[in-house]
């Protein structure tokens, strides 16, 4: 049962029953995971095979810890095909890009001023055959930073 201010706020889709869930587990773990019961999850976003956890700032290391026991609790309960990534809110752009291509090579990022005013960041990943990621999961990593952060992102490989 939830609260009425609560119950508003999932019916209004401030709150995503996917939050609801993920935050529920967490809840459910925190007592084998001690160091959960500091943590402040603002935003759960699914994209593709990917579901981003966007957390507090310097919280990120906390979900890293245990031997990463807790990402592989997550990615278990909510879909052992799942990319389980948890990012960082209230961080520079910069950073939370690196943290959103983490395990990727970044040559360079720039901002591009369009003639409508408007805004796009342009990243460069490298394009090692071994490293380079699906155009499948570029466009899910850049649909999750529009929607956390409002970054419009463009994707080249170098």
């Amino acid at each position: 049962m939830l609260c009425a201010k609560c119950q508003e706020l999932v019916n209004s889709g401030a709150i995503t029953e996917q939050y609801m869930e993920v935050g529920k587990f967490l809840l459910g773990i925190d007592k084998e995971y001690p160091l959960l019961q500091d943590v402040t999850l603002h935003n759960v976003v699914q994209e593709g095979n990917t579901l981003a956890l966007v957390v507090g700032r310097g919280q990120r290391e906390k979900f890293q810890s245990y031997g990463s026991r807790i990402i592989r609790a997550i990615s278990e309960k909510f879909g052992k095909r799942s990319r389980i990534l948890v990012l960082e809110k209230g961080i520079s752009n910069r950073r939370f890009i690196e943290d959103l291509f983490s395990g990727m090579t970044i040559v360079t990022i720039n901002t591009i001023w369009l003639p409508d005013g408007t805004t796009e960041t342009k990243v460069v990943l490298e394009a090692r055959r071994a490293q380079r990621p699906s155009l499948k999961r570029v466009k899910s990593l850049a649909q999750i930073a529009k929607r956390v952060t409002g970054i419009s992102l463009r994707v080249e490989f170098a």
